[in-house]
C-alpha cells in the first residue's frame, strides 16, 4: 500500500510539472505574439556617453518646443553623518542665493527673460538641480546651472538667513503626517545608518551649520562621477548632447573633477556651449 501511495504521489507532481511547463511555453508563446503600442515603439532613444573624468551624459531629444536639463547628484542625504544631517538639503537652499557672475536678482530676472523654470530637490538617495526652458534656451539653462554649482557665493549672511527658511520648512513638514510616518519608517528600518536620518535634519543641525560645513560637502561629494547631466525634449538641441564622448578632452572645471583627474580643465558651461555649436 505504502508503495503503491508513493508510486501515486509521485505520478502526480510528474503530472504537475508537465501542466506547467505546458503553461508557462503557452505563455511565452502569447508573449511573443503581443504587438507594443505605436507609441512605445515611436520613442526616442536614450544616449549616454561617459567623459573621461566619469561625468555621464544622458540625452532623449524629442520634437516639442521646450527641455529639460538637470544636474542630478549622487549626494543626498544618506551619505550624510549626525554631525552634517541636513547639509545637502542645506545647499540646495543655498544654490540660488547668488553666485560670482549673478546676484539673486539678476539670476531671477535672467530666468524670467527665458521663460523658463529653475529649480532643485533633494531626497535621500540624491540632490537634483534643473531647469526647464525653450529649446533654444538650452545652452544658457546649462550655463546657469554650472554657475550655481561652481561658483554659489555660500555668503555667511545668506546661510544665516535661510535658517529661519529651513526651520519654518520642517515645521510645515511636522505637520503632514504622511511624511512624518515615512520618517520614522526610515529610522526604524534602517537605523544607525545615513537612510534613517531625515532629509532636513535635525534642529541644532541647521542652526549650527557653517560655510566650512557647506564647502566640505561640495568638496567631498560634488565630483563627476557622482554627477549625471541629462537632457530631454528640444530636438537637436538635445540630440547633441550625448555626441561626447569618453575620449573628449573636456571636462568639469578642478572644483569638480575626478579624484584621479584633480588638475585644472576646461569650465562645464565651456564643455556644454562647444557642444551646442556643433
Amino acid at each position: 500500500m505504502a508503495a503503491l501511495t508513493f508510486a501515486s504521489r509521485a505520478s502526480r507532481v510528474a503530472s504537475r510539472r508537465a501542466a506547467t511547463a505546458s503553461a508557462s511555453r503557452r505563455c511565452m508563446s502569447s508573449d511573443a505574439a503581443v504587438t507594443l503600442p505605436q507609441y512605445i515603439l515611436n520613442a526616442p532613444a536614450t544616449d549616454l556617453s561617459t567623459l573621461d573624468n566619469g561625468l555621464r551624459v544622458a540625452s532623449e531629444a524629442g520634437h516639442g518646443a521646450t527641455a529639460t536639463v538637470g544636474v542630478f547628484i549622487d549626494a543626498g542625504s544618506r551619505y550624510e553623518t549626525d554631525a552634517n544631517n541636513g547639509t545637502a538639503h542645506f545647499l540646495e537652499h543655498m544654490a540660488f542665493k547668488g553666485t560670482e557672475k549673478r546676484t539673486r536678482q539678476q539670476l531671477e530676472v535672467e530666468i524670467e527673460n527665458m521663460g523658463g523654470h529653475l529649480n532643485a530637490y533633494t531626497s535621500r538617495e540624491q540632490t537634483v538641480y534643473y531647469a526647464k526652458c525653450f529649446k533654444e534656451d538650452v545652452p544658457q539653462a546649462v550655463e546657469i546651472l554650472s554657475d550655481i554649482l561652481q561658483n554659489s557665493l555660500l555668503s555667511p549672511d545668506a546661510i544665516n538667513a535661510e535658517r529661519d527658511v529651513i526651520l519654518r520648512e520642517m515645521e510645515e513638514v511636522n505637520k503632514m503626517q504622511e511624511e512624518v510616518i515615512f520618517d520614522h519608517l526610515h529610522a526604524t528600518a534602517f537605523q544607525n545608518t545615513g537612510l534613517g536620518r531625515t532629509i532636513l535634519g535635525p534642529e541644532e543641525n541647521i542652526r549650527s551649520l557653517t560655510r566650512d560645513d557647506l564647502e566640505g560637502y561640495v568638496k567631498t561629494h560634488y565630483t563627476a562621477p557622482r554627477m549625471v547631466l541629462a537632457g530631454a525634449g528640444g530636438g537637436w538641441y538635445i540630440s547633441h548632447f550625448s555626441s561626447f564622448s569618453s575620449s573628449s578632452s573636456s571636462s568639469f572645471s578642478s572644483s569638480f573633477s575626478s579624484s584621479s583627474s584633480p588638475s585644472p580643465s576646461p569650465s562645464f558651461a565651456a564643455l556644454l556651449w562647444s557642444l551646442m555649436m556643433r
